[in-house]
């Protein structure tokens, strides 16, 4: 991207969030392991990604990214892969009909192991430790044996993203997704559930919809569109070392492009102008999403995207708002205002989770279902005060019956937090949460739509 830049060059710039390894000799042997293997993914699906991000940009599409929170060695297997990749597909259905716009699936998976943390340190029993930074870095056990960094970690990180996209390919490509298999939890979805009617008919009518196309003659069997979908896999690209080891050169465009995963992102804790995260962001082709919290200004973001998207590129770049409930009408129309007023061409994106975080009563972390919708609902309702498009949403959530947020259709409360708290790191959605948010979510993108046919 920039003649000025090399995959290394990050190493000469601050870092932050990231460990530093004691054996010099074997960080080093595992980089040049990473770097003969081939990449996860190739330079065509990252661009062709990037255009299905474009037409976002225009409102012509609309982003769904979901996923773990960070991915486990311990809990890896294949049916925990297929039940994520099938909310996905679901939640994408009822966007899709919504919106009446593509939906572009976005998974949170195969690559995300590494996570930022608030502080290096954290203790227990009065026993002091290293922070566990995500599978990729070191373990989640308290000890102090597994707290170090160890750069193996890569290596085992790298397999299992290989096997994951594996088995993401052949379920998007294969059949498996095919919308005739998977309309049918629209029926019973929150049945028996008063106060949901309206979803109930949203489901009815995608239902209708599916039996009208299908007796029309448009089939699996006579329409490649209703028998495989496009999914693409992104990331925090937190540990560098992992992202320079599997960076690579396209051979079509002679440009680098980071082979890790289709799009990677930089945390609102890496986003420093001159730091290593956006030096090594800013070279590769790959689309790049920046978080937008409650501290950046809006001279620092216009430098950011100046940076990380000189040309201007539409679809190059997603500005993912995590700001928490109550606080995005203070701080998203300043910062739409800014991209406006300077013309930059960017996907709007809103992430309700990280700003959503408390401890419960019982001692969990947790994020509540209402605040969680509030501040969906506060990013549509800024972006419609202010003439804007918003282009997507980015959940942590989980094909699994969790109980890690609580609220939604089968009312988590704090004592229901311990049944089944499988996470490593922050809370996700569950299976039943991520529909029902995506009905909602659905519901605003309609009511947009109409709005806007009503005003033409």
């Amino acid at each position: 991207m920039c003649a000025d830049w090399s995959r290394s060059a990050w190493r000469s710039r601050p870092r932050v969030q990231m460990p530093d390894y004691p054996d010099a000799a074997a960080l080093a042997a595992a980089e040049a392991r990473l770097a003969s293997y081939p990449p996860l993914v190739f330079a065509g699906e990252a661009r062709k990604l990037k255009a299905q991000l474009a037409l976002a940009s225009e409102g012509k599409a609309f982003l769904l990214q979901g996923g773990d929170c960070a991915e486990s060695f311990a809990e890896f297997n294949a049916d925990n892969i297929r039940d994520t990749f099938k909310v996905m597909l679901q939640m994408a259905v009822v966007l899709t009909f919504g919106a009446r716009v593509p939906v572009v699936k976005v998974g949170r998976i195969a690559g995300q192991f590494a996570k930022p943390r608030s502080a290096p340190t954290e203790t227990i029993g009065g026993v002091e430790l290293p922070s566990y930074r995500g599978d990729i870095i070191n373990g989640f056990d308290f000890t102090a044996e597994a707290r170090v960094p160890d750069p193996a970690r890569m290596l085992q990180a790298y397999t299992q993203s290989a096997a994951t996209l594996n088995l993401l390919r052949a379920f998007s490509q294969g059949g498996y997704a095919d919308i005739t298999r998977i309309h049918s939890w629209t029926l019973d979805f929150t049945a028996g559930q008063s106060g949901y009617e309206e979803y109930h008919k949203l489901a009815n009518r995608i239902s209708e919809a599916l039996e009208f196309v299908g007796a029309a003659g448009v089939s699996p069997e006579t329409s490649e569109t209703l028998h495989r979908v496009d999914f693409y896999t992104s990331h925090e690209a937190l540990l560098l070392e992992y992202e320079e080891a599997l960076c690579r050169i396209d051979s079509t465009t002679g440009l680098p492009v980071a082979g890790s995963g289709h799009m990677i992102w930089i945390g609102d804790r890496t986003r420093q102008v001159d730091g290593a995260h956006v030096e090594f962001c800013r070279g590769v082709q790959n689309p790049i999403g920046l978080k937008c919290g409650p501290s950046i200004a809006e001279s620092d973001l216009l430098r950011l995207v100046d940076r990380l998207n000189p040309k201007n590129e539409a679809g190059r770049l997603t500005l993912i708002a995590r700001f928490g409930a109550g606080q995005v009408a203070e701080h998203l129309p300043r910062l739409i205002r800014a991209i406006e007023r300077e013309g930059r061409k960017v996907v709007w994106s809103c992430d309700p989770m990280h700003g959503n975080t408390i401890k419960s009563s019982t001692g969990y972390k947790t994020r509540p279902f209402d605040r969680v919708l509030r501040e969906v609902r506060e990013f549509f309702a800024v972006h419609e005060a202010e003439g804007t498009i918003p282009g997507g949403v980015h959940f942590e959530m989980t094909g699994r019956d969790v109980t890690e947020c609580t609220g939604g259709v089968r009312a988590v409360t704090d004592e229901n937090l311990s049944d089944r708290y499988h996470t490593a790191c922050d809370p996700r959605l569950n299976a039943a949460q991520s529909l029902e948010l995506a009905f909602l979510v659905a519901g605003m993108l309609h009511q947009r739509l109409q709005a806007h046919r009503a005003a033409v």
